[in-house]
């Protein structure tokens, strides 16, 4: 048997097999269960990094407007695009727009990297001032 310490593809590998053959009493399964959370807690992840992606490029947008240009423009449409993307694949995450904590983090995740990508200190609001909604409209390029 593989072992999970050790090479965790080669143990993944040995676990699917025996699922797939219905050898379930030589699953591990309290690795399998930390797998699987794993699984959401990255998804998570991803769709947080997107957020402050996004935010990121919003704020540039705003507080740079003379170095607005195409690759910037593309960077918030994609994030758009792959955040509603991740809310109807994975439903669940939707209540995280509810969470005062993930909005907190992500805008704080962004103005760092607004911050180190435009040295601008110290200017940017302390909390997003904008809702959700605003955030996802096509239509909206703060001024």
């Amino acid at each position: 048997m593989q072992n999970y310490e050790t090479d965790v593809i080669a143990w993944a590998n040995e676990q699917a097999a025996f699922i797939r053959s219905g050898r379930f009493d030589l699953l591990d399964l309290e690795h399998i269960a930390d797998e699987i959370e794993d699984v959401g807690k990255s998804e998570q992840r991803e769709f947080e990094n997107r957020m402050a992606v996004l935010l990121a490029h919003l704020i540039k947008w705003r507080y740079q407007p003379s170095h607005r240009g195409k690759s910037w423009e593309r960077t918030i449409k994609d994030q758009r695009t792959m955040l509603m993307r991740r809310l109807s694949k994975t439903p669940s995450l939707k209540p995280d727009l509810e969470n005062p904590d993930f909005w907190s983090e992500s805008w704080a995740d962004a103005a760092r990297i607004a911050e180190n990508e435009t040295g601008i200190l110290n200017v940017f609001p302390e909390s997003c001032p904008w809702d959700f909604n605003q955030i996802m409209n096509p239509e909206f390029w703060p001024e």
